[in-house]
């Protein structure tokens, strides 16, 4: 029942995960940051399996998940963002079996069915950072009224020339 999307905006980039830990029909905890930072201008944000320059780091990233396909494939979907000075702000797409794009918009997970109609429906590649919280924030809310057992929070990360981010929690539900 995982969740993660982002999206490129004006010189900036917004990921967005939900926070739930599950294993099975277990809910182990819902604080569970699925978004990484990978240096001052990177973020990673994964579904799957718990473990494991931009475009040089989506490469590499890919390239990894190709040899592990081919050796002992796992299961794991990437959302990659990043700011470089000489190409702005970017998003790359990795799924399980190690296809690379790079991407305005995307998303992983049940969550995806929603969220991405939603940014089908409101995106645009020229977004203001309060354009694109209000899109992202509009993707929570249909998830959470469309999924039979949504996600309950959510945290957004944010890449732009200043640095990587945490922009903030969407929560609903505390841990217990």
């Amino acid at each position: 029942m995982e969740c993660v999307f982002g999206l490129v905006g004006n010189g900036f980039a917004i990921v967005a995960a939900d926070t739930s830990a599950v294993h099975s029909i277990l809910l182990h905890k819902n604080k569970e940051d699925k978004i990484m930072t990978l240096d001052s201008h990177k973020l990673v944000a994964a579904s799957g399996e718990p473990g494991d320059r931009t475009a040089a780091a989506a490469n590499f990233t890919r390239g990894e998940l190709a040899t592990a396909l081919r050796k002992n494939p796992y299961s794991v979907n990437i959302l990659m963002a990043g700011y470089d000075k000489e190409a702005g702000a970017s998003l790359y797409y990795i799924d399980y079996i190690a296809t690379l794009h790079k991407v305005d918009k995307g998303a992983f997970g049940y969550g995806s069915y929603f969220s991405l109609s939603t940014m089908d429906r409101y995106y645009r590649s020229d977004m203001s950072v309060e354009e694109a919280i209000e899109l992202v924030d509009k993707c929570i809310l249909e998830i959470r009224s469309r999924l039979v057992i949504a996600p309950p929070n959510f945290v957004i990360k944010i890449v732009d020339k200043d640095g990587a981010r945490e922009y903030g929690w969407r929560i609903s539900t505390a841990d217990a």
